[in-house]
């Protein structure tokens, strides 16, 4: 007897993604805005799912690494493309 194809609920992921997930999204965007410094801009919008950015100056990432200190000091995993 075959097996069943297994079929993803798409829509409940996408409720998923949307609402349970945004909150710890947005918690870790902000810690590491806080530890980028003054010129940093953290924001918080929704897609097909909760999202967040941080930015920083290029020339301050290009000299001091620092979203990429941030990120690491809040427990994110930072890699090279």
């Amino acid at each position: 007897m075959a097996a069943s194809p297994f079929r993803p609920d798409r829509k409940g992921i996408g409720e998923i993604l949307k609402t349970e997930f945004v909150t710890e999204v947005n918690r870790l965007a902000q810690e590491v805005g806080d530890q980028c410094g003054d010129d940093v801009e953290v924001r918080f919008y929704t897609t097909d799912r909760g999202a967040a950015s941080v930015t920083v100056p290029a020339e301050v990432q290009a000299k001091e690494g620092a979203l990429t200190r941030a990120a690491t000091a809040v427990g994110l995993e930072v890699k090279a493309k």
